[in-house]
């Protein structure tokens, strides 16, 4: 454990009333007794730092220090991230699930095993060359130098270890300032992470972070002079306040992804599929389905196949007992509600258990509750294994509103159907990110379909899944009249 003196305690103080009194935040004394409290017995050390300032500078020189390894250097760092991120992923979930109580950590061993392996490295920097009469291009691909990354505590491991591979595959080096509420193993993550790092021939602190994360110091660290880039995965908050800044800002803000069934669907796989996808994690992650909407004929079968599949059908007396719990305040017609915090990412048997319905908890992942269109359920992102399920009379009412109900976030969407002009329209009045078609939105991530993962995916900011690429700069060199060679 490090000692800190008194002198060094009083500066701290200062240090944080100097920060809050700068971004116009009151209480000052409070916030800084806070950080007097909790720092005085955090480990320090591999790369854990008391000071966003003392975590950009180690990050900047370790940043100047990778650059000379090369690109060989950097397979060999990314390699040994996976390995150790493979060894260490139940170990993180379950230290991620004991500090946040948040989902379910067969869950989040799922996670951690899905980004350590699935997210791209420095491969997806392979260069472009063109050759002509008038000569050569190469497009290369640069790094930015320092990332400063905002973390969430729906999916702390996960996103630390997808961001950490992504960019530094790009050549860069990174400063977290993750969720306070997952700050511990946040911090055994980026110990681990520059452990992996250091013992494949990398510099030690390419991966920074500080042991008392705070608003005060976000804002610190998305205004700090040598951070290049701003990634932040959070909520509307958050992603707003970045992207004020004067900094490329890539932001993985909130969805509200829907789940369109239609008369052609195949009703078994597509009540297996959204349990699964609904339930996961208990619904922290913001790819989850959050919304089914089914055409009218296939509804009662749909149902009945949740119902076999895992989930628990709320009757009508128990859905009036579940809003006044899981609502703080229920929402206008066709407008969000505001979800009791308690709840979210609770298990269904916990919320089940709440209004005198008891279930086992390995069999019941999920609540469903039928609805109608204009429910608050339909219209709000509450992160918990609840599921409106809503009628509509219609493939075209289905995609109206499911458009609607997204909010147009551009996150997650998806749709059971056979029917292909079906699929291609609501892909394309959809316009997201992530489009899933006749399988679990989690399929949208690699796990249990094709193509790379990624949990920062930056909706507002037009980035999409983000990868090594998005952390790069593109830089091109021509050679007139050369180096064609036939």
């Amino acid at each position: 454990m490090s000692a800190i003196d008194e002198q060094e305690i009083r500066a701290i103080v200062e240090r944080v009333k100097s920060r809050l009194d700068a971004s116009g935040n009151s209480g000052s004394g409070l916030a800084a007794q806070t950080e007097l409290d909790e720092i005085s017995d955090i480990e320090l050390g591999d790369g854990i730092f008391r000071t966003i300032n003392e975590a950009v500078e180690a990050a900047t020189r370790a940043f100047n220090e990778y650059q000379r390894i090369g690109l060989g250097g950097r397979y060999a760092v990314v390699d040994a991230i996976r390995a150790s991120m493979l060894e260490q992923a139940e170990r993180l979930a379950q230290m991620a699930h004991q500090e946040t109580g948040l989902g379910r950590p067969e869950d989040k061993v799922i996670k951690n095993r899905l980004v350590a392996t699935k997210a791209p490295g420095p491969e997806d920097l392979e260069p472009t060359a063109v050759t002509g009469d008038a000569g050569m291009m190469v497009t290369e691909w640069a790094p930015f130098g320092v990332i400063g990354a905002i973390t969430p505590t729906t999916n702390p491991t996960s996103t630390i270890i997808n961001n950490t591979i992504a960019v530094v595959s790009a050549g860069n080096a990174c400063v977290f300032n993750v969720h306070p509420n997952a700050k511990k193993v946040s911090a055994e993550n980026v110990r681990l992470l520059n452990r992996a790092i250091v013992s494949a021939g990398g510099p030690p602190n390419l991966i920074t972070a500080i042991p008392t994360p705070t608003i005060a110091s976000a804002q610190e660290l998305m205004h700090h002079p040598d951070v290049r880039v701003l990634l932040v995965t959070g909520g509307p908050g958050v992603v707003r306040e970045a992207l004020k800044t004067d900094k490329r800002a890539i932001a993985a803000g909130p969805g509200n992804p829907p789940a369109v069934v239609d008369e052609t669907a195949d009703i078994q796989n597509a009540a297996r599929s959204i349990v699964a996808g609904a339930s996961f994690d208990n619904n922290l992650i913001c790819t989850d389905e959050k919304t089914t909407i089914v055409v009218e004929s296939v509804a009662d079968r749909l149902l009945q196949e949740m119902g076999r599949n895992g989930a628990y059908v709320l009757k009508e007396h128990e859905l009036r007992k579940l809003e006044r719990i899981i609502f703080n305040e229920l929402g206008q017609p066709n407008k969000p509600g505001a979800i009791n915090p308690k709840w979210i990412g609770q298990d269904a048997a916990a919320i089940l258990a709440e209004i005198g319905v008891q279930v086992d908890r390995t069999e019941i992942r999920l609540v469903v509750a039928e609805v109608p269109n204009e429910h608050s359920l339909v219209w709000t992102e509450q992160m918990m294994p609840v599921m409106p399920v809503t009628r509509v009379q219609s493939i075209d009412r289905a995609i109206d509103l499911a458009v609607k109900s997204e909010h147009r976030f551009r996150h997650t969407a998806s749709i059971h159907s056979t029917n292909v002009e079906r699929i291609t329209r609501m892909a394309v009045a959809m316009n997201c990110s992530i489009f899933v078609a006749n399988g679990s939105n989690f399929s949208g991530l690699g796990e249990g379909g094709e193509g790379f993962t990624s949990f920062s995916i930056a909706s507002p900011s037009g980035d999409g899944l983000t990868r090594p690429r998005t952390f790069s700069r593109e830089r091109r060199v021509t050679v007139v009249g050369a180096l064609r060679i036939v």
